[in-house]
């Protein structure tokens, strides 16, 4: 069931909010997480049910693991066993379902030999529910996690709206809302703003990351059949890609955050304007966020960081950015990503430690250095995507040596193709500006929050009384794309979003 789907929006989240506000006004507050966490198995089971019990598998021995490394005593041979085993437990599944028929295949081309493995359907969410548990089996071995109800942890680690692709949700910051009573009853404004940050999601998905895919694909699917693209062609193919996967990615966490707001329960942001980055450092701050955060607590930091001189950091940084790159997909093209972004890191670093050494931390750059820095971060950003969507190595590198230019390059008057249309250059020159200068999904959340913050008096009469001359606009702008939306929908395949094949 995909967010932008009929289904879901006219059916099953009314049906949701309307049963779990009901339930918690009338009832016990444990029959409303009850009934959230069986719609989350639910939605879950709307994909492929036969996999739910693999979900359910998952959640029941990681939660009796926690539950038990809460209740060891000291630190000791015991404690860290039931940590191993954890983590073991997580590594093969994840291992089995995701990379055995990547580790074969790769076997097979080192050895030349010919084993075959019987087909494996990537169960959905794999890759974003181990890492969340694997993350709170740790936080639990170190005493950062108290003992909680298998009915909360159930639904900490199910819970709709950020089951399938994120964020990845830390236990610190979810399981402690479920005990808050003010969710059960719900508020305008939370109702206002998660609507609001939905829609802007729903709007970034139908419109413009699937408005993107139709001039992507057609050079991604050219280039892995072996053709020779042009150079306005390559890299008409490699920006729409970028922007149709920041797009999507940011599209599904806005609907995810938007959705957990409707609900009264806050998921943390996961994108802050990445292509505004102004370095490689920057640009991980601000993409997936909760990816990078992972990444830095639980295998940056625990190999050593930067705690064991120079070169230990650097090798640290590239084996967190190669398995990151791994965790993406089970294909070498995703390694080489993670590889390319390890490297730059490293490059990044080295750069700032030149600037301590030779004295420059301190002084600020003027526009001209912000806006070639800026440039250089998405140029190089754009590159290491080519990797990313490309189905094998050969037509990674045959897109790049077109964007190069090694292979010709057509006359600026020359913008006719049969591969990318003129229309492209044209949402180019609109949506490039819109990714570098407008504000992002947070930043409009947080200022249409402003106008609630300041209220006297809560509730939608004093809303409505008391700021005239502001909710005209929201509510006309919701309006809006919910009418195109509907419209752009009726004659469009529903596409699942990119993430889901993580």
């Amino acid at each position: 069931m995909l967010f932008h789907s009929y289904g879901f929006i006219f059916l099953f989240l009314p049906l949701v909010l309307l049963g779990f506000f009901l339930l918690g006004r009338l009832g016990d507050k444990r029959w409303a997480l009850a009934g959230l966490t069986l719609a989350s198995l639910l939605f879950y089971a709307w994909w492929n049910v036969a996999y739910l019990p693999l979900l359910i598998l998952s959640i029941g021995v990681n939660y009796l693991l926690g539950r038990t490394l809460a209740g060891v005593p000291a630190p000791g041979v015991g404690r860290r066993l039931y940590l191993t085993l954890g983590i073991v437990f997580n590594l093969l599944l994840l291992g089995y379902f995701k990379y055995a028929g990547f580790a074969v295949e790769t076997l097979n081309q080192v050895t030349g030999g010919d084993y075959e493995l019987n087909s494996i359907v990537l169960p959905l969410a794999i890759s974003f529910f181990t890492f969340q548990q694997i993350a709170y089996l740790v936080d639990a071995y170190y005493g950062k996690a108290r003992e909680y109800s298998f009915l909360n942890y159930t639904l900490f680690v199910s819970f709709f709206p950020q089951l399938i692709a994120g964020p990845i949700v830390h236990h610190g910051e979810m399981m402690p809302q479920f005990e808050d009573r003010r969710i059960f009853r719900p508020r305008i404004e939370q109702m206002d703003v998660g609507l609001l940050i939905f829609v802007i999601g729903l709007f970034k998905k139908v419109f413009l990351a699937d408005g993107m895919a139709q001039f992507s694909e057609p050079v991604f699917s050219l280039a892995g059949q072996g053709e020779t693209l042009s150079f306005l062609d390559a890299w008409g193919g490699a920006l729409a890609y970028t922007l149709q996967i920041y797009f999507d990615f940011s599209a599904y966490s806005d609907m995810a955050i938007g959705l957990a707001w409707m609900l009264g329960i806050s998921l943390p942001f996961n994108f802050a304007s990445p292509y505004k980055a102004s370095s490689i450092i920057d640009f991980w701050r601000r993409w997936h966020m909760t990816l990078s955060r992972f990444l830095r607590d639980y295998l940056y930091i625990p190999l050593g960081g930067n705690r064991k001189g120079k070169g230990r950091r650097y090798l640290n940084v590239m084996v967190t950015m190669l398995l990151g790159g791994l965790w993406h997909g089970a294909a070498w093209t995703f390694v080489a990503w993670g590889g390319i972004h390890g490297l730059l890191l490293m490059i990044n670093h080295g750069w700032r430690a030149l600037r301590r050494r030779l004295g420059w931390e301190a002084r600020r750059r003027n526009f001209c250095g912000r806006l070639l820095a800026s440039a250089c971060t998405f140029l190089a950003v754009t590159f290491a995507w080519v990797f990313f969507r490309a189905e094998s190595f050969s037509s990674a590198s045959s897109l790049l040596s077109s964007m190069m230019g090694l292979r010709g390059m057509q006359m600026p008057l020359e913008w006719h193709s049969t591969v990318v249309p003129a229309a492209l250059w044209g949402w180019l020159g609109i949506l490039l500006p819109v990714v570098w200068l407008a504000p992002n999904s947070q930043e409009i959340a947080a200022r249409y929050r402003q106008f609630y913050e300041a209220l006297p008096v809560r509730g939608i009469g004093s809303y409505l009384l008391t700021h005239k001359r502001y909710w005209l606009f929201p509510v006309l702008l919701v309006a809006g794309l919910l009418e195109g939306l509907v419209i752009a929908m009726e004659g469009a395949a529903v596409a699942p979003f990119i993430y889901f094949q993580f």
